[in-house]
């Protein structure tokens, strides 16, 4: 191949260049010899003095350079003093009388005040020369900026060496296999077209944060093997006016020169919302960009075989335009992983990870519902810094237990220290917890308890669900609602009602969204039974300012009376508990000032006495 030829603006740059080193160099010379031309040690006195004792016989030469003067004096062989005489005029002229005494004439050497005449010249223009330098750099940067500001800042992936493919992605089966159409289209697109079918222009990836949608974009064009251009949503937005639908425009035209490709949009829910939402109106620069987007995704140019992949985790506040068929045609909802893939995702994370034969990856994977694949991730990491920090050769189950409730409920704060009152609070408090939710049959049982302080908490008590759960029934929400009021009236029973502290206010305000989500969102109320209040406005700040509520004042005090029966109903349940087992409570309590850490065998031996008392109304929906 041959190499590129400099251009105009490259050339003079270099002959710029090359010009500024020579000059540098020059003055740089002629400096370092003016510095280094040796100069003689001889002792300056004045003029009259010296004319004085050559009048007396005590100089025997002077040699005069310029208006320099050397002086030697008698008894020696070279001169050992110096002087300036008066400019203008002679040596007579000034008092010497004496004839015997040598006087020499020379020529001043024109040689130093040349070199430091050629250097004031010089350093100037070398000055000037580099500030014009920098100044068109700084022009010609300027310019690339200006021209290149509506270009688009995706990055090209899928033409590398180490690619992404659906082996490499552990879980989410089923998101994998409806990609797998998308392979297919973009390896065989004749296949299809044959048969008058037409290639989906866009998969929308919806999933919760850390569920890989990123990853699965990006094996998609492994297995196609195809080019790849990612960008954010964010992206496109700039604060000037069509610069983002610029972008848009330069970036697809990048994928249909690159035919077949795939264009990943991360986030597009930044660019991506309900247009008319924002506090600028029906012209934003966000809502043009989105404008662009539905015309270049399904205008007037068709059969460009570019598929457009975009994930997001706010599909609700998508513009419709962006979601109807011809735009996003497939949508694929990646799900959190079950057991069975939280396992498989593990063993991906620990692959090069050393490990002891105590590590038990499936009992993890069993304690994990709710994770996703990051989260996994963080866990197989803090698990590896955590056998680090001990200065350990392997990673044992303890510090894979320890990773795990360091990522699932917060550090401990050992350093933080609690008096005694304190910590006996903390301890009946916790121990109310988990007595309620021990008894409860609806109620998950308890993993662990400890009056250590995690994360922003002066305690936990840590209850897991035995299996993945798809759905959660009204008992199971006024069981987590009973347990939660559990360390609040713990508190009441042992301290009284002045007793109680601030140490329940995460549990109260927890215990209040579930009673309030129970009503509004799913219908579970007892004068608004199967009634649904969603309030969907987007999030938008000026949304919230202006939307009305679709439901009105009245319904609104029933929503809180609503909430506030909950509330009732589940302090009472927990109050009849812990009165009804109260040597439970105590002992519970008293093992936690002791050990200060329960696991879940100890705290089932030491509640093996505690019974659901008959007064409780399991199941009052």
């Amino acid at each position: 191949m041959a190499a590129k030829k400099p251009t105009n603006g490259k050339r003079m740059s270099n002959m710029l260049r090359l010009g500024m080193f020579w000059a540098i160099l020059v003055v740089t010379t002629l400096t370092v010899i003016a510095l280094t031309t040796p100069q003689e040690n001889l002792k300056e006195v004045a003029i009259s003095s010296v004319i004085e004792r050559a009048n007396k016989g005590e100089v025997t030469k002077l040699e005069v350079t310029g208006d320099d003067v050397k002086v030697t004096v008698k008894g020696q062989d070279k001169p050992t003093e110096k002087s300036i005489k008066a400019s203008g005029s002679s040596l007579k002229e000034q008092g010497l009388e004496n004839t015997s005494t040598q006087v020499k004439y020379a020529k001043p050497s024109e040689t130093g005040n040349a070199i430091w005449a050629a250097a004031s010249i010089l350093l100037p223009v070398i000055l000037i020369g580099a500030l014009f330098l920098f100044m068109m750099r700084q022009a010609q940067g300027q310019n690339n900026q200006a021209l290149g500001f509506g270009k688009s800042k995706a990055k090209l992936y899928g033409l590398d060496k180490e690619k992404v493919v659906f082996a490499d992605i552990a879980g989410n089966d089923s998101a994998k296999q409806d990609l797998e159409e998308v392979v297919d289209f973009l390896k065989s697109p004749k296949k299809y077209q044959q048969l008058g079918a037409k290639i989906p222009k866009g998969v929308l990836l919806v999933g919760n944060p850390g569920t890989g949608k990123t990853m699965l974009a990006r094996a998609v064009a492994g297995e196609a093997n195809v080019p790849f251009f990612s960008i954010s949503g964010s992206e496109f937005v700039e604060m000037f006016v069509g610069v983002g639908a610029s972008r848009v425009r330069d970036l697809f035209a990048k994928a249909k020169k690159n035919a077949p490709a795939i264009i990943f949009i991360d986030e597009i829910d930044a660019v991506g919302r309900k247009r008319g939402s924002g506090m600028g109106g029906g012209h934003d620069e966000r809502e043009q960009t989105l404008n662009q987007i539905l015309v270049e995704m399904d205008g007037f140019e068709t059969g460009t075989n570019v598929i457009v992949l975009a994930a997001t985790n706010r599909a609700d506040v998508l513009d419709p335009a962006l979601l109807r068929p011809g735009r996003f045609d497939r949508r694929t909802n990646i799900m959190l992983p079950e057991r069975r893939d939280r396992e498989a995702i593990l063993k991906v994370h620990f692959k090069n990870k050393p490990t002891d034969p105590t590590v038990n990856l499936d009992k993890l994977a069993a304690k994990t519902a709710g994770s996703s694949g990051a989260d996994l991730a963080n866990i197989a990491n803090e698990a590896a810094i955590i056998a680090a920090r001990r200065n350990a050769k392997m990673i044992s189950n303890r510090d894979l237990t320890e990773a795990f409730e360091k990522v699932a409920i917060g550090p401990e704060r050992k350093t933080k220290v609690m008096n005694e009152k304190e910590k006996e609070l903390t301890a009946y408090h916790e121990a109310g917890h988990a007595i309620v939710g021990h008894v409860l049959p609806d109620s998950d049982p308890v993993h662990k308890v400890t009056i250590i302080p995690r994360g922003g908490t002066g305690g936990v008590t840590w209850f897991l669900p035995p299996e993945d759960k798809s759905y959660t029934n009204v008992y199971e929400f006024k069981d987590i609602l009973a347990r939660a009021m559990g360390g609040r009236i713990a508190e009441k029973i042992k301290y009284g009602d002045d007793g109680i502290t601030t140490g329940a206010g995460s549990d109260l305000r927890k215990a209040t969204e579930i009673a309030r989500d129970m009503i509004i969102e799913q219908g579970m109320g007892k004068q608004l039974r199967d009634q649904v209040f969603h309030d969907d406005n987007g999030g938008m700040v000026f949304d919230k300012i202006t939307h009305e509520r679709p439901y009105s004042d009245e319904t609104a005090k029933q929503i809180d009376h609503e909430v506030e029966m909950l509330i009732k109903e589940a302090a009472g349940r927990a109050e009849a508990v812990l009165k009804g087992n109260m040597k439970s409570l105590e002992a519970l309590a008293a093992a936690l000032l002791q050990e200060e850490t329960l696991e879940e065998d100890k705290v089932v031996e030491i509640l093996k006495d505690a019974k659901l008392p008959k007064e409780v109304m399991l199941h009052s929906a």
